[in-house]
């Protein structure tokens, strides 16, 4: 019995080959696919199907979610907890209110901004199946690669492995779990 595999990984000597590889696989219907360079390369998320992140959603909302409790804090304590009659002015005071608000809002953003960037990006990840290919280390120095992995609907080991080398890659090898 063989080792199960994680995908088929073909490798490339520049970022146009992978790029367009990356565009003939998206458009021959393979979902599951990643890329990997040694430097961020223009428009290699698009080709292999990444157009939408929801960080700045999450931070939106967290910041929201800061702002509000800092003002309901602010207000609970002086209308409700532990109210104080100062020169005159009235207990829900919203201008002194605007400061802690301001900063909750940056606070909570900002860590919304951290941890989520983190979850979404599925990290920490200290083990990739990939680190098992020994050619996978060039990755991080001259050499760009493609990964359809066998979680895709459509992977079919042969046929998979035959479309990645119609790509024209330097090499093609399977990827063991």
């Amino acid at each position: 019995m063989s080792a199960p595999v994680y995908g088929i990984l073909a490798e490339f000597d520049s970022p146009h080959e992978v790029i367009s590889a990356a565009k003939r696989a998206y458009a021959e219907g393979y979902r599951k696919l990643d890329a990997y360079s040694p430097f961020p390369v223009h428009g290699l998320s698009e080709a292999i199907g990444f157009h939408k992140d929801n960080v700045s959603l999450a931070v939106l909302i967290g910041g929201i979610i800061g702002g509000l409790s800092g003002y309901g804090l602010q207000y609970w304590v002086n209308i409700f907890a532990y109210p104080i009659n100062i020169a005159g002015r009235p207990p829900n005071s919203w201008p002194a209110f605007i400061i802690i608000t301001f900063e909750l809002t940056v606070l909570f953003a900002g860590l919304t901004a951290a941890i989520g960037m983190l979850a979404m990006n599925g990290l920490p990840k200290p083990y990739n199946p990939l680190f098992n290919s020994d050619r996978f280390e060039r990755a991080s120095r001259d050499k760009f690669f493609l990964c359809i992995e066998s979680e895709d609907p459509k992977y079919d080991a042969s046929g998979t492995r035959a479309f990645m080398e119609s790509l024209q890659p330097a090499s093609v090898s399977e990827v063991p779990y």
